[in-house]
């Protein structure tokens, strides 16, 4: 009897051990391996010219994948959940995002976690669902996060492909997706996102300059050198854009917080972010956040709007050859997204 048990349960390791083993052998033959730089397309029928003294209208806005509104929490955050509770529930939350951005009437805007058939969010193509919404625009999608299958929690995560999408009325020159570098060792970088920057070049009418508008996603469940490493190419790309005499402007979710928040205020140690540190880009940059909007909440439960934790994650790094005219986050009480969508008018000077 003891070897006849002995034996079920070598049966047992065996197999458990020979399905682990195919799984990180199939992700890692299908490893998302992205090219340090990668021209990506636009499409569209954005045309509307820039000239040098026009005002520029800015949204960026972290949709959580159509599935982390006010319902939601996460697993990674202290809940449960590892998809949107149902099929409708993504297409109630895309819609109403939509419609945010429609009446907006942005010249530009910058998306993060946008999905395109990921399991999560019911297989949707969030990015054209969007596109489709917003006539006039030209838009961008760069993969951040591409996964034949993630096996865990239980339920699996499963398939995912994600990204950042970027639309603008303007004619674009170029789009580049830049790499970044991620800050996991096999076998947990497999199952992990590959971030990027997503730059968009502008041409202005009349000048050989450019607006380079870079849509971000930093690092977020990492123990912090790779969201400080992030942050140190952001600012060496961003340099580099500036020295040749253009006008640049940063914003997405930064996953870190912002020099002179009141962290009493918004965050209660769950999870305490690092800080963007000003000192890393010199006097030639502004760092714009809403110091008294919150742009993220925590997703260890459902949003009422009681016991909520919150973060200022989300802000904009302008050039000083911008002159800021308003910045602020939109509060919109976190019903269709985790976080709240950020705005901002420049002029050209």
């Amino acid at each position: 009897m003891i070897k006849r048990i002995f034996k079920i349960l070598l049966g047992v390791i065996l197999c458990v051990a020979a399905v682990l083993a195919v799984v990180l052998i199939t992700l890692t033959i299908t490893e998302y391996n992205p090219a340090e730089e990668e021209e990506i397309s636009a499409e569209g029928s954005g045309s509307k010219e820039l000239k040098v003294g026009d005002e520029i209208s800015v949204i960026s806005w972290n949709i959580g994948y159509g599935a982390l509104g006010a319902s939601a929490d996460f697993f990674l955050d202290g809940g449960s959940k590892v998809r949107a509770q149902s099929k409708d529930e993504v297409e109630e939350n895309i819609a109403a995002i939509s419609d945010f951005l429609v009446s907006s009437d942005a010249d530009v805007i910058c998306l993060q976690e946008v999905d395109k058939d990921s399991v999560r969010s019911y297989g949707y193509d969030e990015a054209n669902m969007i596109g489709e919404s917003l006539s006039g625009y030209n838009s961008s999608f760069a993969y951040n996060y591409k996964v034949l299958f993630i096996p865990y929690p239980v339920p699996p995560i499963g398939r995912v492909n994600a990204g950042l999408s970027t639309y603008t009325a303007y004619d674009v020159d170029d789009v580049t997706r830049y790499q970044l570098p991620c800050p996991f060792s096999w076998p947990y970088r497999l199952v992990n996102l590959k971030r990027c920057l997503l730059i968009s070049h502008i041409p202005i009418e009349g000048s050989d300059k450019e607006l380079a508008i870079v849509n971000l996603h930093l690092e977020a469940y990492d123990s912090g050198e790779g969201k400080t490493e992030q942050t140190r190419i952001l600012a060496e790309i961003m340099g580099a854009e500036y020295d040749v005499g253009n006008y640049v402007i940063a914003m997405g979710d930064f996953n870190q917080t912002f020099d002179d928040v009141d962290e009493d205020e918004y965050e209660d140690g769950i999870w305490t972010p690092e800080t963007v540190e000003k000192d890393m880009f010199g006097e030639e940059w502004s760092l714009l956040y809403d110091e008294d909007t919150p742009t993220c909440r925590l997703l260890n439960k459902p949003y009422t709007g009681e016991d909520a934790v919150f973060y200022q994650l989300d802000g904009f790094i302008v050039s000083d050859n911008l002159t800021v005219k308003e910045m602020q986050a939109v509060d919109l009480d976190f019903q269709n997204s985790d976080h709240n969508p950020i705005s901002l008018k420049v002029i050209l000077n």
